[in-house]
Parts: structure tokens; C-alpha cells; sequence
């Protein structure tokens, strides 16, 4: 097992709690650089302890290490690479495709009672963290509303209102109750400590689901939510994602104009 440790926060105690945690698993796609460099931008004044996971190293490793030396004084990151991946996608033990065990290990090893979670082509707005922590105050969970992101450049679009939109809305109402997605979610895992182990769980035969596993969960279990009410996240549109057309539909009919490679973007590593 390979770990590392950069930049830890100056003149403090790593052993003290942090203001607050966000969780990365990635397989070093280049749009990793998106997702930290926004982690690097957030308003919060207090610290943040990012804990960033290798699944299976698709990507170039020199990028994450180029990344490490520009994290500023309140950040603290700490790179897990086991060495092997724990996902069954890749010969691990965990059905869940997009990281295995990830998820659930980086939520345990986390030094703070909040957890942000930022999965590698994701971003946030720099108000992001400090809304979330806002929010959650006196619930086991917050969540915030997203973009539709360019694959090719980091900007949003047009609000999600069809998919990632909250309890009881949404495309997901009938069926699963409404969805929040990772990189809009924040948990008080000193509450939601239990639920953890269900990120390393797919729901669905192709690997995939345990987000909204995770969802169901807090939904059905007495977990009180808090909503920002702010769009803060962007999630970037992946041609290569099933429900990419559906999406596509969606925003042509709330009449958003979309340029060509917003369509198709470049080419991309498959699989998180």
C-alpha cells in the first residue's frame, strides 16, 4: 500500500478535528484537476482535510502530483493508493464499480464530523462548503443543487431540475423517492456513521446504484436533511453515460441552447 501526505495545514495539529472533509475517489481522469483546484478555491475560512483514493490508475499520476504542491495553507491532502483495486470492475471484492470500498474506507479515515463527497470530473463553486456546513447544522445531512457541466471546460450551463434535486422530486420521485447526488451531499457521519458501509454496494447489476442506495437510506431511516437551496456543484456531462441522451432532451426542451460539443466532447477515460 502506497500513501501519501502533502501539504498539511500550517502551525496546526493534523490530530484536531477539521472544519471539514471531502472525499475523492478517482481513477486520475484529467478532469481530477477541475475537482481539486475547486476544492482549493472555497470561500470557508476554517480547514478542509481532503482524502483522495486511487481505484485503478487510468490517467497520469504526474498530474495528481503537480496538484499536491498548489494546495493552500487551510488544505490538507491525504492520497490513499492501495496498490490494487477493491471494485469487482477491476478483480476487487466491492460491487460498487465507481471505487469499490473507496468511498466507505476515505469516510472512516476522514478527521471531521462532516464529510463533502466529489467524485474526480465533478466541481464545486467556491460557496460550496461553507453552505453545506451551513446547512447541516442540527440534521445528519445536507445537500445542495447542481449544474449540468461542459465536459470539455469547467462551466455550467442550466440547473439540474430533473435528476439530482432532493427528496420527493424530480425524475426519481416514483421510483426511488427523489435523488441527491455525491458531489451535492454532505454527511455528519458522528450520525450517518452506520450507513457508510453502503457506498461499497451497488444496487444495480452493471455496478452502479449505490448512490442512490446511500440516498435511500437517508430517506428511509429517519435521517434528517437540510437543503441549501443553492446550486453550488457541477457535474460534468459524459457522452459516454447511458442516460447522456436523456439529459440532452431534457435541456433542449427547458430550451437551453447547447453548442456542438456539448454533444459529444473529447475524448474521455471510461470508467470512475
Amino acid at each position: 500500500m502506497h500513501s501519501h501526505v502533502a501539504s498539511p495545514v500550517r502551525n496546526r495539529d493534523i490530530q484536531k478535528q477539521f472544519a471539514v472533509a471531502v472525499v475523492i475517489p478517482t481513477v486520475l481522469r484529467p478532469h481530477l484537476r477541475w475537482a481539486l483546484e475547486s476544492v482549493f478555491r472555497q470561500d470557508l475560512e476554517g480547514s478542509i482535510q481532503v482524502l483522495i483514493g486511487i481505484d485503478k490508475p487510468l490517467g497520469e499520476r504526474s498530474l495528481l502530483d503537480a496538484l499536491l504542491l498548489e494546495a493552500p495553507p487551510n488544505v490538507h491532502i491525504t492520497v490513499l493508493d492501495p496498490g490494487y483495486s477493491t471494485s469487482v470492475r477491476h478483480g476487487g471484492i466491492y460491487s460498487t464499480h465507481y471505487g469499490g470500498a473507496l468511498r466507505t474506507i476515505l469516510s472512516y479515515l476522514a478527521n471531521s464530523h462532516y464529510i463533502a463527497y466529489l467524485d474526480d470530473d465533478d466541481w464545486f463553486a467556491p460557496g460550496h462548503l461553507s453552505s453545506l456546513l451551513t446547512a447541516i447544522r442540527g440534521h445528519a445531512w445536507a445537500y445542495s443543487l447542481r449544474w449540468y457541466g461542459h465536459p470539455a471546460r469547467p462551466e455550467g450551463l442550466c440547473i439540474d431540475e430533473w435528476e439530482s434535486t432532493g427528496p420527493d422530486t424530480g425524475i426519481f420521485k416514483e421510483r426511488f423517492g427523489g435523488f441527491v447526488a455525491p458531489s451535492c451531499m454532505m454527511l455528519d457521519k458522528s450520525v450517518c456513521h452506520m450507513l457508510l458501509p453502503f457506498w461499497s454496494v451497488a444496487m444495480f447489476a452493471d455496478g452502479g446504484g449505490e448512490d442512490r442506495r446511500i440516498f435511500e437510506k437517508l430517506r428511509g431511516h429517519g435521517f434528517p436533511g437540510s437543503a441549501t437551496h443553492r446550486a453550488t456543484s457541477y457535474c460534468t456531462l459524459d457522452p459516454n453515460d447511458a442516460a447522456h441522451p436523456l439529459r440532452i432532451e431534457w435541456m433542449r426542451g427547458k430550451g437551453v441552447d447547447l453548442p456542438d460539443d456539448w454533444l459529444e466532447g473529447p475524448p474521455r477515460l471510461v470508467g470512475r
